[in-house]
């Protein structure tokens, strides 16, 4: 499948089609997928998971296993590097399981428009109800559209 008469978003959800699986397999979660042109050329960067942490190993054996798999089906046009990489401790949260599961948490969320007259918020993560982000902040509670969130991360450090 060549995917270079389709959009960017149409790119990286065929990509993700393709890959999930072997991640799953793997016993590895995709967090993130970022596909685009830098300074180095066309980058294609993974960021996953697993219980425990990901290692240096499992970065390589996932590079080796997506990139074979990439390259026999032809997704990505051209030339490219891929990049597989752990979330680091600051761990970006991208579905709505994630703010779940890191409840009780410090975060740092940052919305598309502005709520409550600002657009950064940083606190203590209470939840996701009914698609609607609870994080205690300033002795207040704030409540994030979950479709507003532009970007949102733990803040471990």
């Amino acid at each position: 499948m060549v995917l270079n008469k389709i959009n960017k978003g149409q790119q990286i959800e065929a990509i993700k089609a393709h890959i999930e699986p072997v991640l799953v397999y793997a016993g590895m979660e995709l967090i993130d997928v970022e596909y685009g042109r830098e300074s180095s050329g066309v980058i294609l960067r993974l960021i996953i998971d697993k219980p425990g942490g990901v290692t240096v190993d499992d970065c390589a054996d996932i590079s080796h296993s997506v990139g074979d798999l990439l390259d026999a089906k032809d997704c990505v046009p051209g030339s490219y590097n891929l990049e597989v990489s752990s979330p680091g401790i600051n761990r970006p949260l991208k579905k709505k399981d994630d703010f779940a599961r890191f409840t009780g948490q410090k975060v740092l969320i940052k919305s598309r428009e502005l709520i409550d007259g600002r657009r950064n918020f940083k606190g203590i993560l209470n939840g996701i109800r009914d698609d609607l982000i609870l994080i205690s902040s300033e002795k207040m509670v704030f409540t994030i559209p979950f479709e507003l969130v532009a970007k949102a991360r733990l803040d471990i450090i």
